[in-house]
């Protein structure tokens, strides 16, 4: 087919294949490889950065970096372990003895976890199964459990039972992770079941905490949780990027490093 014979959509997506390619394209480039304007190809790439397929920058485009399929929980327990144990033990010193909690599914929030089992008079809310075996019998902590449907790679329970039930809780902070955490399409994770149980998970939190190393930063998952204002604090490592942690200052979020 003819370059000036396609339509906007068929145009777009050559776009899209030619930038997954050469990760990045100005606009001169557009308008060479496609025979169009300079205010046609600004439109493309304005439909496209709205359909989240690529990201605007200055005289062009680059292509999102998208996350990875996320491995089964028993799997990623060994995935930037040494950042994940920093965070968790952050993350952990900002729940207080007395407050009442609800903790996550994830092995970034299961290590939050296991730095609160010296707490006192704390209530922890879970939809995690890790999280429950962790904490079960633990002295001054009082656990509580949603039902639901088992999410068996996550070992997380989901569904409309898991949040009918969130529909009757208020907790005093909520430390949940993510798949993916980006400047402009905030917050995202990878299964559409779940993502709809975590945002019922986000709404009885006073104060939300989100909890991710590194690796999560400036990457788009399939489904989208929440915008970034969503969250009060993001505790991450020292390797984050330092101008999304620059950005989300600016938002009025604090971010600590552990």
């Amino acid at each position: 087919m003819a370059l000036e014979t396609l339509s906007s959509p068929e145009r777009q997506q050559q776009i899209v294949r030619l930038l997954n390619r050469q990760q990045r394209l100005s606009v001169a480039e557009i308008c060479e490889q496609f025979a169009i304007s300079e205010a046609t190809a600004r439109r493309d790439l304005e439909t496209l950065a709205e359909q989240g397929k690529v990201q605007r920058v200055h005289g062009g485009v680059i292509a999102i970096e998208k996350a990875p399929p996320e491995l089964p929980i028993l799997q990623r327990e060994g995935e930037q372990s040494d950042e994940k144990s920093r965070i968790g033990r952050v993350a952990a010193e900002l729940i207080a003895d007395g407050e009442t909690v609800f903790l996550g599914s994830g092995t970034t929030v299961l290590e939050t976890a296991k730095n609160l089992r010296e707490r006192k008079n704390m209530t922890v809310i879970t939809n995690s199964l890790p999280v429950l075996n962790a904490l079960a019998g633990v002295k001054g902590i009082s656990v509580v459990s949603l039902g639901g449907q088992l999410r068996e790679s996550e070992l997380s329970f989901i569904g409309h039972i898991a949040e009918q039930a969130l529909a009757e809780l208020r907790v005093d902070k909520v430390v949940m992770g993510t798949r993916g955490v980006d400047l402009e399409h905030g917050l995202t994770n990878d299964y559409l079941p779940e993502t709809l149980t975590d945002r019922a998970i986000l709404k009885i939190g006073r104060e939300v905490i989100i909890a991710a190393d590194h690796t999560k930063i400036n990457r788009v998952s399939t489904a989208l949780l929440a915008p970034l204002t969503a969250m009060h604090i993001f505790v991450t490592d020292a390797r984050a990027d330092t101008k999304f942690v620059q950005s989300l200052k600016k938002q009025g979020i604090q971010v600590v490093m552990a």
